[in-house]
């Protein structure tokens, strides 16, 4: 199941005068280097782009207005319908996601609010697997992707998935083969940032396609208010368009006393404040809800707010969209009050043209914070690459407004969508492009730090991929360096040496230096715990040490040049944080630079700890046997299986396991488990999965099990979120193992088996064990 698109916002604009439309969505094409693609007249002619969303609403003038071979929007397929699932040939879109992606990709410029997709000259087709409430399956998502390549697509993008961890999810299988089939395929890796590494997204964990994390926006497109009645720069507010004002207003401070008070205006005004409504009120933020504070500005009858940072900068809208209301930076909005307290008359007007100004966004260039960390458990890049995903204007459906604000790797998938159109509308659309494009994007991409403040190293691969597309960069380089990743596994599985080739495409020989860039070891479990770290993942600046076969080297028009690498991870650490280090390899001279990304465990994966055996997270030590009502069991208890009578195992992942495994097995039966001991006669001798059938010695099949009650394959770890994503629970509501035959009545144990990562599945040592207390199974006939 895969449930609907939750970008991290999604809001709809209705009007220019709309309070939500903080960013100007350009931006984000002046930092990839699309702006200056457009300008060459490279806008993805002749390019076919196929979506599987929500579907589209085409009717929009800005996605062409229209549905057909005519129109932007060329084709596509509804799979689900609306509520009811009746597919049908037209994709149109009830929930405004697939509207917005979309717009990302092929938005038509000359709209109200200026903005154009990466592409927009691509056609477009929309493959509906959402209606308007609920999820959608596996099997219509592959019937998408198949659908997508024989329609001819070149390109395929999914801003869709869940928490997995693994390459090996039947969709991510599939993406994964149709992109090495010489398509380009672009995945959203999730929006989990929050909840530590290991933690992505599938069919984003596609080996061979594209995963794109997200990256803030550098400049926010602001208004400015003119200061009369002191000698004063035109002040910034945080809104795209002007605020609906006319003429000149007075200003009025709600406090007036000083400029630090924290909860200024969180309580209704005084009867000493007048009335309000021919003034513009300044407002401090702090404390209480922006809405709260207007609120009772406009109960003594203000119409018109400015609320002044409590900090350096204006990093978000106010989001209220019933008021007249924007944010202005801390140090205008004590001017304004220390002005208004010692008596001055201060005014101000709002200038409805002329007076936009880019306001740099404090965390611009860094990458989101909601952006998830891989890397996969089995070790691939997730993701590959990143691109301007936080508060991105685009379509809508119409009746729900013609425009959106939206935030998420959702919006970053689609806009590497775009860059591949752009791309293929340059080289050709051939099975050899497409196969290139990640490699090419990584290898030409902009290396991101972890924070503007000085000396900090730069993010983590685990997180921020190879870095922030270079879209014009990546189409004119006449260098291919390949390949674009070097994966070296943990320290148990490392190869000696990585190499990699430089192809010069050129007319002129080249000479390149190589160089060691790291990027910020991840610290990706708590240290002393078997549990993960939460984000943003703390960096360590030990980093790894890489030797190179040469230095420096020129390349020859039309010539490969290979050099080795010898890469010696980082010594020293915590082994218990599991650290995971990273960086790129630098290929450059004083007019261009390439690189290779490389990522590597500094620790054995084999050695983490699968289950939480520990009373950290419901104050009794799991695994457990609970009843419907939640008690836990201790000792042996029976189960009717009549009106909820029945057992429950309570379990949570501290880390990911390619097998989990249940089963029944005899209550006496001899075998000293990984994860708990027995109370069984102590005068038996308890060897670790020894058996009596021996004939087969350090076989999985060792177990004798009564039943098998079932098995997971590729299965992610729990967080500390409590959102359900924090722990698992497998429940006998029938007395039936997972074949439907019925269990005898009679006393069992549960038992668990998780595969550690890189266990071998065949090896019973590999796996962790526990038993559950005697369960007894009592039907009545």
């Amino acid at each position: 199941m895969f449930s609907q698109p939750q970008p991290v916002e999604h809001r709809f604009i209705s009007t220019l005068s709309d309070l939500d439309i903080p960013f100007d969505s350009q931006s984000s094409h002046v930092i990839t280097g699309v702006d200056k693609l457009h300008a060459q007249g490279i806008r993805g002619k002749g390019v076919k782009v196929g979506l599987i969303d929500t579907g589209v609403d085409y009717t929009n003038p800005v996605l062409g207005g229209g549905f057909g071979p005519r129109f932007k929007v060329i084709g596509g397929y509804d799979f689900v319908g609306t509520n009811i699932p009746v597919p049908d040939s037209d994709p149109m879109d009830c929930k405004g996601h697939g509207t917005a992606v979309a717009g990302i990709v092929g938005a038509n410029p000359e709209n109200e609010f200026n903005i154009s997709g990466v592409a927009y000259e691509a056609s477009l087709s929309m493959y509906k697997i959402f209606g308007c409430t609920g999820g959608t399956t596996d099997d219509l998502v592959i019937d998408a992707l198949l659908r997508g390549v024989s329609d001819g697509q070149d390109i395929l993008s999914l801003s869709l998935g869940s928490v997995n961890g693994w390459t090996e999810s039947t969709v991510a299988v599939v993406a994964s083969r149709i992109a090495a089939s010489g398509k380009i395929v672009t995945i959203a890796p999730g929006n989990d940032g929050a909840k530590g590494a290991w933690y992505s997204d599938s069919p984003g964990n596609a080996i061979n396609a594209i995963s794109v994390g997200s990256l803030d926006s550098t400049t926010v497109y602001v208004q400015n208010a003119t200061v009369f009645g002191a000698n004063h720069d035109p002040i910034s507010y945080l809104n795209t368009i002007p605020l609906p004002v006319n003429g000149t207003l007075p200003i009025f401070a709600t406090s007036n006393e000083h400029t630090t008070i924290t909860d200024d205006a969180c309580d209704p005004l005084p009867d000493s404040i007048p009335d309000l409504s021919p003034y513009v009120v300044i407002v401090r933020r702090g404390t209480c809800a922006y809405v709260q504070k207007l609120t009772n500005v406009a109960t003594k009858g203000g119409k018109v707010t400015l609320i002044y940072d409590d900090g350096e900068g204006i990093t978000a809208p106010i989001g209220a969209t019933n008021f007249t209301a924007s944010l202005i930076q801390a140090a205008d909005g004590e001017f304004l009050v220390s002005n208004f307290a010692a008596g001055r008359n201060i005014s101000l007007s709002f200038p409805q043209t002329g007076a936009s100004f880019q306001f740099p966004y404090p965390a611009g260039g860094l990458i989101s914070n909601f952006s998830s960390y891989g890397p996969t458990y089995d070790m691939f890049f997730k993701p590959a690459i990143v691109a301007p995903g936080a508060n991105i204007l685009s379509t809508a459906p119409v009746a729900l407004g013609g425009f959106a604000l939206f935030s998420g790797t959702s919006a970053s998938t689609p806009f590497i969508a775009g860059v591949s159109a752009l791309l293929l509308g340059v080289k050709g659309n051939s099975p050899d492009v497409g196969r290139s494009a990640r490699s090419l994007f990584e290898t030409t991409a902009q290396r991101i730090s972890s924070s503007h403040v000085h000396g900090q190293p730069l993010q983590t691969v685990t997180q921020q991929g190879a870095g922030l597309i270079n879209a014009f960069k990546a189409i004119h380089a006449d260098i291919v360096v390949s390949p674009g990743e070097w994966i070296t596994n943990d320290t148990e599985n490392f190869p000696d040496t990585q190499t990699f080739t430089v192809r010069n495409l050129g007319a002129t020989s080249k000479t390149f230096n190589v160089s060691h860039i790291p990027a910020g070891t991840a610290l990706t479990f708590q240290s002393g715990t078997i549990f993960a770290a939460d984000g943003p993942v703390p960096l360590s600046t030990q980093y790894a040490n890489v030797v190179f076969s040469e230095s420096s080297f020129t390349v020859y028009p039309g010539q490969i040049h290979e050099i080795t690498a010898h890469i010696s991870p980082p010594s020293g650490f915590d082994s218990s944080t599991l650290p995971v280090f990273s960086g790129f390899i630098e290929i450059a001279n004083a007019n261009e630079s390439y690189q290779v990304t490389y990522l590597g465990v500094a620790g054995s994966l084999k050695n983490v700890q699968v289950v939480d055996n520990t009373d950290q997270f419901f104050g009794v030590k799991i695994p457990a046997i609970i009843d419907s009502a939640g008690n836990y069991q201790n000792g042996t208890a029976n189960y009717t299986f009549v009106e909820n009578d029945f057992p429950s195992l309570l379990f949570r992942l501290a880390f990911g396991t390619p097998k989990l495994r249940f089963d029944l097995v005899d209550p006496n039966i001899e075998i000293q488990t990984t994860l708990n001991r027995r109370d069984v006669d102590h005068v038996l001798e308890r060897r670790l999965f020894n058996f009596p059938r021996a004939e087969r010695p350090g076989t999985f099949n060792q177990v004798n099990i009564v039943g098998t009650l079932g098995e997971s394959d590729y299965v992610p770890r729990n967080t500390d979120v409590n959102d359900g994503s924090s722990f698992n629970k497998l429940s006998l509501s029938s007395a039936a193992f997972a074949n439907g035959t019925a269990i005898p009545n009679g006393y069992y144990r549960f038992l668990v088996r998780a595969l550690k990562v890189t266990g071998d599945p065949t090896n019973e040592a590999d796996f962790e064990s526990w038993l559950s207390p005697i369960v007894g199974i009592e039907v009545p006939l």
